[in-house]
């Protein structure tokens, strides 16, 4: 499939909850795939599929480092607090500032199903923090201090 449409602030897939995937098969590492090549087409630093119009609880991610995929993911603990200043893909021309944990602790799964913990802190819990909220249906401009037009 390749490259999907992104949704943008208005479209109502952007404000519902995701389901969890319990099927790892071929069309999920299609949809990682798709996904993957739509977030660095669009030159984003992560996507959640609710942001192509799916409806899983699946995150790509890269900060610079490589690809993390993750499936289900949790954030089961959180500390401290940055002001950040944040964007998005879905919300085009926007960046705002906001409050994040400085650190959290995720526990998700990869495109087979395994479990495992990744832990991230400042702009990467800020990334993580960003993109699980998308799979609630929330999105970072919910709760700002300021915008900064751009």
């Amino acid at each position: 499939m390749g490259l999907r449409k992104l949704r943008t602030l208005g479209d109502e897939m952007l404000r519902r909850k995701c389901r969890p995937v319990d099927r790892f098969d071929d069309r999920l590492k299609q949809l990682v795939d798709d996904m993957t090549e739509t977030m660095y087409f669009e030159e984003g630093a992560g996507l959640a599929a609710s942001q192509i119009g799916i409806l899983k609880r699946v995150v790509v991610i890269d900060m610079g480092d490589g690809l993390k995929v993750l499936i289900n993911p949790k954030i089961v603990s959180q500390s401290g607090e940055q002001e950040v200043m944040e964007a998005c893909l879905s919300v085009p021309n926007r960046t705002a500032i906001r409050k994040r944990p400085a650190h959290v602790v995720v526990e998700a799964q990869d495109v087979e199903g395994n479990r495992y913990t990744i832990e991230g802190e400042d702009d990467y819990a800020k990334c993580l923090c960003h993109e699980i909220d998308h799979l609630d249906g929330i999105l970072y401009i919910d709760d700002i201090i300021s915008y900064i037009e751009i």
